[in-house]
């Protein structure tokens, strides 16, 4: 079965919260996890996390939705400036990726798999 990880980055690329699920989970049901807890300033995510629901939630934690839109809702304003900081999410997943056991998922167990997630988010963490 495969996986999928669902992260939260600070803004200079490193991991705040990890969580895995099954691959066919939809990203914006993760969401809410990934930032309960957090007052963010602003909520940077790809189009996968774009939805009413998950903007309005955002709000009402104080902090602005730099969400670009899909194509198939109705189009909204966002932050095109302040998006392009997104890329520190992706870097954050290069450098977990840079572990060959996380890139190529050796571990079938899915406790493993988060156990040496975790191991490589505290490296980052404390190079």
């Amino acid at each position: 079965m495969s996986t999928k990880i669902h992260l939260a980055a600070d803004e200079r690329g490193r991991p705040l919260r990890l969580l895995l699920t099954a691959g066919q989970v939809n990203d914006v049901t993760q969401a809410p996890a990934l930032l309960h807890g957090f007052r963010p300033r602003w909520v940077l995510a790809d189009k996968g996390y774009d939805s009413r629901a998950l903007v309005a939630a955002i709000e009402s934690l104080g902090a602005q939705a730099v969400i670009p839109p899909r194509r198939c809702q109705r189009p909204r304003p966002f932050d095109a400036r302040r998006y392009r900081m997104r890329n520190a999410i992706e870097r954050c997943f290069g450098r977990l990726k840079q572990w060959r056991r996380l890139a190529t998922r050796y571990d079938r167990k899915a406790c493993h798999f988060m156990a040496f997630l975790c191991l490589a988010a505290f490296l980052i963490w404390n190079p």
